[in-house]
């Protein structure tokens, strides 16, 4: 094998969560090739070949994929599916050929059951059916999650993956159609705010409760991971804690300084009343999050005005 260049290697380094990737490992001073999608397209297997040639890393984290919120989820279904299989597909391949040590594959928390019981945890995998909503987006993380699986059976990888809970952050998705949750109220509550709107409507009851995660602690947690973590089976990593919808508004109304009064669409459904991961694991190894939410949210609010012009809006594969 050739003589390696970097330590590490982060795809979709100018993501929401590649970007922190990279910020974290940097902030460590460990070596780190932030590689973006002008540097290696990872549906084209050529392409992935040639830079792992070149770059030979131990460690890759993938953080490159097709992502999108609910409604970008339900329209392009065929998109999110392919796009993310043949990806990481091709991926793995050439980490393989190029004999990367530990490749870290991320999933994501939709691919537990919808009604799994709750906190979720890594074993309520496949004991379920899924949502519908992503239900695509799912099955394309399932089966790299079993990909991974696969090449630590059949070649003895160390190879690992880690699911997420819903993130936010810099570099994030602030669409108010493709965005996720966090984001999208943002947006529109900045937006409302500048065009002195006297009312933001909100879809649903508010009930229902997420668990939300500033990329930079999830980034945090992810490097802790790669150097402690060698298991088959997948780990959750969360902050352990979730907030109802209406509770996480009433924050955004406070972060962005809206005036108006908030309403609540409820013709619209509500989806389902709670998701909290269990991250009994990760805390079992000696990590867990210290970040107080509404802070986070302050800071990235402090990012998002600084740079709202410039902002990305659909996210593809980065």
């Amino acid at each position: 094998m050739a003589q390696r260049e970097h330590e590490y290697l982060v795809l979709g380094s100018r993501g929401l969560v590649g970007s922190a990737v990279v910020r974290q490992l940097k902030s460590a001073g460990k070596d780190c090739f932030a590689a973006t999608r002008q540097d290696a397209d990872i549906t084209d297997p050529d392409s992935m070949d040639r830079l792992l040639s070149q770059i030979c890393p131990r460690v890759i984290v993938a953080a490159a994929a097709r992502v999108g919120g609910l409604i970008a989820n339900y329209r392009y279904p065929v998109e999110f599916l392919e796009e993310n299989v043949i990806g990481q597909t091709f991926l793995m391949r050439s980490a393989h050929k190029y004999d990367v040590e530990k490749f870290v594959f991320l999933g994501s928390s939709c691919i537990y059951p919808k009604n799994s019981k709750q906190p979720i945890s890594e074993t309520a995998l496949l004991t379920g059916e899924l949502e519908k909503t992503n239900e695509a987006y799912a099955i394309a993380k399932i089966a790299g999650l079993k990909l991974v699986q696969s090449y630590r059976h059949e070649y003895g990888r160390k190879w690992i993956s880690v699911m997420p809970t819903n993130l936010f952050g810099i570099n994030d998705n602030f669409d108010l159609e493709t965005s996720h949750a966090l984001p999208a109220l943002m947006r529109k509550f900045h937006e409302a705010r500048l065009k002195n709107e006297p009312n933001v409507e909100l879809w649903g009851s508010g009930k229902p409760k997420r668990e939300f995660m500033l990329s930079d602690d999830f980034a945090e947690a992810l490097s802790f991971v790669i150097d402690n973590y060698d298991g088959d089976e997948p780990i959750n990593i969360g902050t352990g804690t979730d907030i109802s919808i209406r509770d996480l508004s009433e924050i955004m109304v406070r972060v962005t300084g809206y005036q108006g009064s908030v309403s609540w669409n409820q013709n619209i459904p509500d989806g389902t009343d709670r998701k909290l991961l269990d991250t009994s694991k990760l805390s079992n190894l000696g990590w867990q999050s210290n970040i107080e939410l509404e802070k986070a949210i302050r800071e990235t609010y402090l990012w998002f005005e600084s740079n709202f012009e410039n902002t990305r809006l659909e996210v593809k594969v980065k």
